[in-house]
């Protein structure tokens, strides 16, 4: 937390400099829904005709249906690092549930966070920052000021 207020934090890489292969963090994705509720009609519709494109599409994603009856409906996501996330899904459109559902999966399950500065290191070095004019003689540095061209 920081002054502002906003929790903040310094860029870094989730393997070594970035490298190795993509793995999605939704591990399982939860729909939540009494089977007869008027306010879950949308979630009916999705299972029904979006839900085995929306599998085919994520097939690294869990998908589970579930009746709840007297419940509200609810899309539940559980990522790999712990966190889980529900949005309710009451009177939205199977479209909406499906659009719902494709943003869930391409998160991350961390929190929106301030990014405090576009670079960072654990050993910061005593001479600064390298760029191209770092060992360069200062006669090629130093300038007067700009003359007009003779006419």
């Amino acid at each position: 937390m920081t002054a502002r207020g906003a929790p903040s934090r310094f860029l870094g890489a989730a393997l070594c400099c970035g490298l190795g292969r993509y793995v999605r963090q939704l591990q399982r994705l939860q729909l939540l829904f009494s089977p007869v509720a008027p306010d879950a009609r949308g979630a009916r519709q999705f299972v029904e005709e979006r839900a085995a494109e929306f599998a085919r599409g994520h097939p690294e994603v869990v998908l589970y249906v579930r009746n709840e009856g007297g419940a509200a409906p609810v899309l539940r996501a559980e990522y790999l690092n712990g966190t889980v996330r529900e949005e309710l899904i009451a009177n939205k459109s199977s479209e909406e549930i499906a659009q719902l559902a494709t943003k869930l999966a391409n998160q991350s399950g961390l929190d929106m966070v301030r990014i405090r500065k576009p670079f960072h290191t654990d050993n910061p070095s005593i001479q600064g920052q390298w760029h191209p004019l770092t060992n360069k003689p200062p006669a090629l540095l130093l300038r007067g000021p700009r003359l007009a061209p003779p006419q």
